[in-house]
């Protein structure tokens, strides 16, 4: 989890460094012309490419549109206000996931779960403080990045029953990058990569994959009660990155309301690793 935490970190202070040159869509571009060099790498060295199929395009096509637009949005957030604030609101994913996934997935909506949920939306509550100020588009675009994040957990859930991890990772490459030359062509000029911005777009492209395989490792060696601790790390990390390279000063509410959103999260993935405790029980006793 360290590997994510350095990751997502990297990541964010590259789209800080980038936003002044190069706009969202192009970031997502080039960061996607990486994406795509280092996947077709990793097939071809592990002789993968036979699990790379088009079954489930459209599928393919639907998440990366959403992760795209959800993506875009988070670059957007993380040029216009602090660090912390964007991360903190990020956390709000899986309060997202718990609230969608009944209408997509039909999944149960326990009380628990409801209770999760509304613990979040007031530690959310507590990062915008509406009232306080003005909302600003950038707290704004941070929430809605969240929502579109949880709404591609959700199609990657149903997509993994079909498509392997490299299928899965070489669609997003490819389709984000076809996405990413089409946005940033609509006004009719593309910016250029120059000296200064390369080594953040390759950061970036490196990063948002080592990020996503770390978490992935992660929780297949580690239960999510573990892994989701660690993971929380990420807020009070970039907002010490934040406070030392932007001088942005660490705001008590958002850190507090960023820990009232972790409680609801970690409140949900316990209940859910006692539920499947309980099931594996249930097998072990009826056998």
């Amino acid at each position: 989890m360290t590997g994510a935490i350095a990751s997502f970190t990297s990541m964010a202070v590259a789209g800080r460094e980038l936003s002044t040159t190069h706009d969202t869509f192009e970031i997502m571009f080039y960061r996607s012309l990486v994406g795509v060099c280092v996947v077709c790498l990793v097939l071809t060295f592990t002789g993968k490419w036979h699990q790379v199929s088009t079954q489930k395009l459209g599928q393919h096509g639907l998440r990366n549109v959403l992760h795209f637009t959800g993506q875009n949005l988070w670059f957007y957030a993380i040029g216009v206000i602090p660090l912390a604030q964007v991360f903190a609101l990020e956390f709000t994913q899986p309060i997202w996931v718990i609230l969608l996934s009944p209408l997509l997935l039909k999944e149960r909506l326990t009380p628990l779960k409801v209770i999760a949920a509304l613990i979040g939306f007031a530690g959310i509550l507590m990062v915008t403080r509406p009232g306080t100020a003005p909302i600003s588009l950038g707290l704004v675009t941070a929430a809605l990045s969240a929502v579109f994040f949880a709404l591609t957990t959700i199609t990657t859930k149903s997509l993994t029953r079909f498509a392997s991890i490299g299928c899965i990772m070489f669609w997003l490459t490819v389709m984000q990058a076809i996405l990413g030359l089409v946005a940033s062509a609509i006004d009719g000029e593309i910016t250029l990569p120059n000296g200064s911005t390369v080594p953040f777009l390759l950061l970036v492209g490196f990063a948002g994959l080592l990020a996503h395989f770390c978490i992935t490792n992660a929780l297949a060696i580690a239960p999510a009660t573990v892994v989701i601790p660690f993971d929380f790390a990420r807020l009070p990390t970039i907002a010490i990155v934040g406070m030392l390279l932007y001088h942005e000063p660490i705001d008590l509410w958002t850190l507090l309301g960023a820990i009232v959103i972790f409680a609801g999260i970690y409140l949900n993935v316990r209940s859910e690793n006692r539920n499947e405790s309980a099931t594996v029980r249930n097998v072990k006793t009826s056998k």
